[in-house]
Formats: C-alpha cells, structure tokens, sequence
C-alpha cells in the first residue's frame, strides 16, 4: 500500500515536518491493524486487566487480536467503547488542564459516532452536563445509543446546524470540535481513504472546517476552553487552522504537557507559534491524529437564563423511588407519554438548550406510565441511576447472545414480573418473567443480527 501514498502528501510532510519518510512507508505497508477499547468507569469490567494500556488514558486498553464484538455481551452492556488510541488523548488534555476538577457545561459539537462523546462523559466531573450534537441525521441516532449504553444520564444528544448553537451565546465552558477532515490519518486502517484524498479535498475540508468553527465559537464562554481535533496530517487542516483561530477569533494557543516516551511529535504553527500535537502510526501505537487546545480571550455576552420558564413539573417522584437509586438528585420531566430523568442541578440548561435546539435525547428516559404500572424504557435498565433492588438474573454467555438477538429464552426461577438480563453482573434490558413464559423487552432495532 506504501506506493500508492499520495506523493505530494509525503513531499509536504517531509518539507513541513519532516518525518521520516522510509519508517512513514514502512508502517503502512505493514498494513497492522490496531485494536484498542476504553472501559466505563462507571460500569467497571476485569475483562482486560491483562492487556497492554495506553499510556495517556487511564481506562484505554491495547488488545492482541480484533475480535466480534457483536458477540461479546459487554460491549452491549455498555462496559467499554471500541476507540482508537491515539484519538484517546484527548482524556490526558482534560486532566492536565484540571478541567475534570469541577462542573461543566461541555459540547461536543461533531460527536457521532459518540467515541469522544463518551470519553467526555467519562473523565468530566460528575457534577458536568454534556450535549453531544450530530449534523446529519442518519448518525444521530448512533450516537444517542451509544451515549444510552454509556449509561449516565447527565447527557443531551442533539441533532443541529453548528450555527445553531449561536442561539446559545457564552454558554459552553468547554467545546470539542473533532472536525470533518481529509482523512489522511485512516490511510493505514481505511485504504480507500487513500483513492479518495487530493489536494483539492484538503482546501475544501479547511473551508468547511473554518465555517463550522465560525458558525458555533459564539457559544464558548469568555475563558472557556477549545479542543480541536482532525485525523489529518495536513498542515491546512491542522496548523493553519491553528493560527486561523488567534488572527481571527481572539484564541490563546494552550501547551500540553506529556511524557516524551510517548513519542507524540509536538508541532508550532507558521505564523503564531500555537502548540499541536501530531500522532504518527510509525512513532506510536495507534493512527495519524492532529489536536490542538485553545482558550477564549475574547469579549462574549452570555446567554440569558432568566428568559427561561421552568414549569414546576406534574410528576410524583414517588412513582419512581423503587426504580431510580435513592441517592440519585434527578428532576423528573414528562415527555408526551414517557418520564425523562436529567440532574436537577441543570434543569434550568436543559430548558435552556430545548428552548433553542432540537433536541434526539435528554437525560435518562426511565419508562412509560400506565394505569397499573410503569413500563420501563430500556434506556433505564442501562443507566447507572437504576436501583440495586430490581431483581437481576445472571445469564450464560449462550443465553445471553440469545437474549441479545430478541430470541425466546428459558428459564428456571422463582422471581416473577420485570427483571433485569445481565451478564457478568452488568444489566442488558429487561425481561418480564410470567407464569408461563419469559417475554425478552430488548429493543428490536438493537437486536444481534445472526453471524
């Protein structure tokens, strides 16, 4: 595959940062396929105590092989996200800047597929509110379920415009914009980025990406932090870019420090000096990525909050107290026939973003109230906030792949009505267990398609 790198790629390589160009070809002729997965914190499995970590991400974790996730009950339970490593970074940013110290509001404004979005959720205080947003919509909803199988419920996904978030003026102390790139960074894990890579696609991906950040900076706080990110090597995407950001947007170029061992190539851009950092597959363990970290020096009015209804809501949290965690702060929100649940301290931004956005998904959506019983939403049998009191049945790895492709399942127990189907102690959905028979609730647009 060496050979049919685009020459004028590795000419400006060579020229604005000299890479070595042998051990450039080398690496990707090689063609290694590198696996790396993140665990949720907060769904904590010892299923890869054993494999090599990545040393600028606590939770990352290098595996030998690529196996079938789709057949492993874990991935579906939510415990860890199939990310690239190098990408992971962004978790070492967050910590050395002491952003993960106290509450945010956040934005990932390019999230799907949620990669990052769940990094985010992550290592961000606990006490923070992340909106993930996804322009195009057929993503959207990748996106909302990978957040859902993340499990916490301090989230909004979104499906805007970037311009869209104007609306929101000084809203945001933190932005995350992993901007649409050129892709040249992929070249060794997607060849056909490689045919579909010119120089004319660069300069149109720096337009587009020059737009996006024109049409949404608005929404940063004054002091708020910038973290921008391609899969590019192109010096137009990434540090251009950079010094695009100060000579027109007022930002101040953040350093980050880390280990020289990690062999991560620390980059100044042409004009302002701005700090990037640049991943090379044959320097370190994982694909080509850019990521710069800025902040906001400029003068920004803020969104006022004041205009902002809040209707005291009709809910009874009393319905609720044998299904969410009594230590769980949560406002309860009703939506046409559903009960949303978002922390209580963000009710008022929550309102806020619904004011102006459209918003594919807030909070934790627990389940449908009847007459007779609430009904509960699979979204809560994967949320964090759902009470160690509902019952749980531990399922066989057999078993559970079948639960997971929607099939009927037997089983043997005295527990009757809704319980929780779970594997290696981490709930997947819901059953309903009758006296002759057990209904499988998982959602059919998520079921295991046979292998």
């Amino acid at each position: 595959m060496s050979n049919f790198l685009p020459s004028k790629l590795i000419t400006a390589l060579k020229k604005d940062f000299q890479i070595d160009e042998e051990e450039f070809r080398r690496i990707h002729r090689q063609q290694e396929q590198i696996t790396s997965i993140r665990l949720n914190p907060t769904k904590w499995t010892k299923a890869f105590e054993n494999k090599d970590h990545i040393p600028w991400c606590p939770t990352g974790y290098y595996l030998n092989e690529r196996p079938i996730f789709t057949l492993d009950p874990l991935f579906h339970a939510g415990t860890y996200y199939v990310q690239e490593a190098s990408s992971m970074f962004i978790d070492h940013i967050i910590r050395s800047l002491n952003i993960d110290k106290k509450a945010s509001l956040a934005l990932d404004l390019c999230a799907a597929p949620g990669g990052k979005s769940t990094l985010l959720n992550s290592v961000l205080h606990p006490d923070s509110l992340l909106v993930s947003n996804e322009i195009i919509k057929t993503r959207v909803n990748v996106l909302a379920d990978n957040l859902t199988k993340w499990g916490n419920f301090n989230v909004v996904v979104t499906n805007n415009d970037p311009q869209s978030f104007n609306r929101l003026p000084g809203f945001f102390d933190l932005m995350l914009v992993d901007a649409p790139c050129s892709g040249s960074g992929m070249f060794r894990k997607d060849e056909q980025t490689i045919s579909e890579w010119s120089e004319e696609t660069v300069n149109l991906c720096s337009q587009r990406q020059q737009r996006i950040l024109s049409d949404s900076l608005s929404t940063l706080k004054e002091d708020g932090i910038l973290i921008y990110s391609t899969c590019s090597y192109s010096i137009e995407e990434n540090e251009e870019i950079a010094d695009w950001l100060v000579a027109n947007h007022d930002m101040q170029s953040i350093p980050i420090p880390h280990d020289l061992a990690w062999q991560i190539e620390e980059t100044r851009s042409p004009k302002f000096q701005c700090h990037g950092y640049r991943f090379y597959p044959h320097k370190v363990r994982g694909e080509g990525f850019y990521v710069a970290c800025f902040r906001k020096k400029k003068n920004q009015p803020t969104f006022n909050t004041k205009k902002i209804k809040i209707e005291k809501t009709q809910l009874d949290k009393a319905y609720l107290k044998n299904w969410i965690k009594t230590e769980t702060e949560f406002t309860g929100l009703l939506f046409k026939d559903d009960i949303l649940i978002i922390p209580t301290q963000h009710e008022l931004n929550v309102k806020a973003l619904q004011h102006v956005l459209y918003l594919k998904k807030a909070g934790t959506n627990v389940g449908r109230l009847t007459k007779k019983e609430l009904l509960p939403h699979h979204e809560l049998a994967l949320s964090t906030a759902i009470s160690n009191q509902i019952p749980r049945i531990e399922l066989s790895l057999e078993t559970a792949l079948q639960y997971l492709r929607k099939a009927d399942i037997q089983l043997t127990t005295e527990v009757k009505g809704w319980v929780l189907a779970c594997y290696d102690g981490h709930p997947l959905g819901w059953m309903k267990i009758l006296p002759n028979r057990v209904n499988n609730y998982y959602p059919k647009e998520w079921r295991i398609i046979n292998l």
